[in-house]
């Protein structure tokens, strides 16, 4: 499978990038990155060296500049989640491998951007802005997925360092990455309070990464196994006991670009869908003249555009939190709802665009056969659906 065909001359829509949430920078940005996509020619038939192909093709041509802070090499002097939000929406838009890539190497170096001493900040993220090394991040485990607290990943004090010892599992760039920055109980008997951060460079002895997991949607996943892994203290990111707070803080970040990267993948279903009802012949007219199937594109255009506002507000919000140094809870729930209403959203446009295809909506090839498998993590990763509504929830109590 090649990424980046357009058998219909399609490319994503710029009009959004007018809405008051943006800046020029901004709209300066989205149709430079629209065409730089749209001349990409990568295989993806093996995911692992299409998420290195596409790693480095990020990196030549600037755009995970825009994955650091300027000081270390970014496009930008923070992170910025607009930013990230028009790439991972344009690119998702094309391949959703290409926006996988390009979102680990942010969320995997993330906590150094946040917490990493200077030392750290000088060795890793330049080279994730240039594409020289992959990211990954590494929280979640076997029997701590929604509750982190659960985590039985150990890291016990040595002289002049730590010895890690556990599992990680679903990590993301697992047995391809450079780095990984792994979150472990510094402190057993204190719950969220005593888990830490750590980088752990690959290969390392005591880590184990081959343990590939084979997903619906090809992307590279594995299992870590740490045995006896020793780090000195240089590894440490952040304070002591301070993982936590860094785990959720590097995904607040990041929140809002997932919910852009379910629109990226519905409005490539809702171009699909209407490629199809244009030129579809049935019973002497073509399929887009019943009046069945223009309620169901205004379905999918409302959904669509639904999910893009919240998305847009919602990382407009955390861009001018950052900014002005404002407290984060409205910015969580913004970014929950954002999460949640584009993932769900997303489901029901893809669905509703196979559909119109027909028995040919689930022959393996067609576009719309591979967004219905991609999309459907996304209700899951960095945060379920379910834990969105249990955000939304307390949020409303309180």
């Amino acid at each position: 499978m090649v990424a980046f065909e357009h058998p219909h001359g399609m490319h994503p829509p710029q009009a959004q990038w007018e809405l008051p949430f943006f800046e020029p920078h901004h709209r300066e940005m989205a149709p430079r990155l629209a065409d730089w996509a749209a001349q990409q020619q990568v295989d993806e038939a093996d995911d692992r060296a299409a998420c290195r192909d596409w790693v480095a093709r990020l990196g030549q041509d600037g755009w995970l500049r825009y994955c650091v802070p300027a000081a270390h090499g970014g496009a930008l002097p923070a992170l910025d989640s607009r930013s990230l939000v028009i790439l991972r929406e344009t690119l998702a838009f094309h391949s959703p491998l290409a926006d996988f890539a390009f979102a680990m190497q942010g969320l995997g170096s993330g906590a150094i951007t946040l917490a990493g001493t200077p030392a750290q900040q000088a060795k890793y993220l330049g080279a994730v802005a240039s594409g020289q090394k992959i990211a990954a991040f590494a929280l979640s485990e076997p029997e701590a997925g929604s509750d982190v607290a659960a985590m039985a990943t150990r890291a016990v004090a040595r002289t002049g360092g730590w010895t890690l010892d556990g599992t990680k599992t679903w990590i993301s760039n697992g047995d391809l990455a450079d780095f990984y920055v792994v979150f472990a109980k510094t402190d057993a008997e204190a719950g969220s309070r005593g888990i830490s951060a750590f980088i752990v460079d690959a290969p390392h002895p005591g880590l184990k990464s081959d343990e590939h997991i084979h997903v619906m949607a090809p992307h590279p996943l594995a299992t870590l196994r740490l045995h006896g892994c020793e780090l000195d203290n240089g590894a440490m990111v952040g304070p002591l006991h301070g993982g936590f707070k860094l785990a959720m803080q590097t995904l607040d970040i990041f929140r809002a670009s997932v919910a852009a990267a379910a629109l990226g993948m519905a409005r490539r279903a809702f171009a699909e869908a209407l490629a199809q009802a244009k030129q579809r012949k049935m019973f002497g007219q073509t399929l887009g003249d019943f009046q069945l199937t223009q309620a169901r594109l205004g379905e999918m255009s409302a959904l669509i555009d639904a999910a893009a506002v919240l998305t847009y507000r919602a990382a407009w919000q955390r861009d001018c939190s950052a900014t002005q140094g404002a407290g984060t809870a409205a910015y969580t729930t913004a970014a929950a709802t954002a999460k949640l209403t584009a993932t769900e959203n997303a489901q029901r446009v893809i669905d509703m665009a196979l559909q119109m295809f027909g028995g040919r909506g689930v022959q393996v090839g067609q576009k719309v056969e591979s967004l219905y498998r991609d999309i459907r993590s996304l209700r899951i990763y960095e945060g379920a659906s379910e834990v969105q509504l249990l955000i939304l929830g307390k949020a409303a109590l309180r």
